[in-house]
């Protein structure tokens, strides 16, 4: 047995109208008839308000972006440190620019080699310090110190990867070396790339 629906009192209704009066709809096409019965059936004269669609990000933003359009890359937050040999190959040349062209490029065979890898930073200092005066002493002009790219860790104390690699090129420019040293370069490929320097000695003195 179907239960049947209460008509609203004339009270009811009077309450109704002024409150569908007072209110502001979102859409004004939905705004329903001021003497609709609120328990009748009003859905045949309601609306349906489309769904709408979400903000385009872009839109938004004020930034105009089409599909495979590439994006600008940012400010690099960390610049890379040159390594030993970027900064040895921008020194200016100390030397004749002809002999260097040629020790660069390998075609110098260097007339003694002194090999530091593996030592620790106390153990290669002053084995460097003798191997250079030693070999200015002979008269010898190109030699080869290999330090070898490093992995760190040498000795009790930690030490960053590569601190040979690092290290000696600032031995070979401060005294008592840099008076012995007349040019500093990366070595070829052939003799140690990375790995190793070409150290170019001036003429001892007397």
């Amino acid at each position: 047995m179907s239960r049947r629906r209460r008509r609203l009192s004339a009270e009811e209704r009077a309450l109704w109208d002024r409150i569908a009066r007072s209110a502001t709809p979102l859409d004004p096409d939905t705004r329903p008839h001021p003497k609709a019965d609120p328990g009748a059936d009003s859905s045949r004269h309601v609306r349906q308000t489309p769904a709408q669609p979400a903000p385009d990000p872009a839109a938004t933003s004020g930034t105009m972006f089409r599909v495979g359009q590439a994006t600008r890359p940012g400010p690099s937050m960390h610049d890379r440190a040159p390594s030993p040999a970027e900064r040895l190959s921008g020194a200016p040349v100390r030397m004749d620019h002809k002999v260097h062209k040629r020790m660069s490029q390998g075609k110098l065979r260097p007339e003694a080699r002194l090999d530091l890898h593996g030592m620790t930073l106390a153990a290669a200092h002053p084995e460097l310090i003798r191997f250079i005066l030693s070999c200015q002493r002979r008269g010898m002009r190109l030699v080869l110190v290999i330090t070898g790219k490093g992995k760190g860790g040498h000795g009790p104390l930690p030490t960053r990867p590569g601190a040979l690699r690092h290290q000696v090129p600032h031995w070979l420019h401060s005294p008592p070396l840099s008076a012995a040293v007349q040019q500093v370069a990366p070595a070829h490929y052939r003799h140690g790339g990375e790995g190793a320097y070409y150290v170019y000695l001036r003429r001892a003195a007397g």
